[in-house]
């Protein structure tokens, strides 16, 4: 090798080394996903379809893995693997429906998940409702998901709306529209966003 060649690769390997010293760790892709477990209880389809627009709403945040499953397929490994849970459910009788509390009873006794073991601690939740009237209660059920996760020291945020996001789905606006559709995805991004904050740290 003679010693202008030298010179050349020894120049190359020094500039590899100071952009390697000067990046930003956001620069490179963190290999670690953030995890956010979507989950639901839907009779009508009506939930299940404002779940999957939550879902496309995270999985559009860079880095992130999506798990969407209905409450009754949701193991604790999936509690426990998540950086953030994100819950819906539809308004029975003013609140929640039956299938969601059982959801939330069953962190202690079946996941040994109980608020004591804080093992939920610090993990990002939000809740998204739908009902068939304006005021049938989607805010209470919305609040009653994010209370049960309050109990295990989560971090609780928003999305679209002040509480959460919901959707009005009875005679008057049938289905899930696209402004409901949109709300749905924006609180999938935020959660996502949020819970890559929590677990990576903000590089500003």
């Amino acid at each position: 090798m003679n010693r202008r060649e030298f010179l050349k690769r020894a120049g190359v390997l020094c500039t590899v080394a100071v952009l390697a010293l000067y990046a930003s760790p956001g620069d490179a892709a963190d290999p670690t996903p953030v995890i956010v477990l979507v989950t639901y209880h839907s009779a009508t389809g009506n939930t299940e379809k404002m779940a999957q627009g939550v879902a496309e709403g995270a999985k559009a945040v860079s880095g992130t893995s999506v798990v969407l499953k209905r409450v009754g397929e949701v193991l604790g490994d999936d509690l426990l693997s998540a950086d953030a849970i994100i819950v819906g459910s539809p308004v029975y009788v003013g609140s929640i429906s039956g299938q969601v509390k059982t959801f939330f009873d069953n962190w202690g006794p079946k996941f040994d998940l109980g608020t004591a073991t804080l093992k939920m601690r610090n993990k990002v939740g939000a809740a998204f409702a739908t009902a068939g009237s304006v005021s049938q209660g989607k805010e209470i059920a919305m609040l009653t998901i994010l209370v049960a996760m309050l109990n295990h020291h989560m971090i609780v945020i928003s999305g679209a709306g002040g509480i959460g996001t919901s959707a009005t789905t009875g005679p008057t606006s049938p289905g899930i529209d696209e402004k409901e559709l949109a709300d749905a995805r924006e609180l999938g991004k935020r959660v996502a966003e949020v819970a890559a904050l929590v677990k990576r740290g903000s590089s500003k």
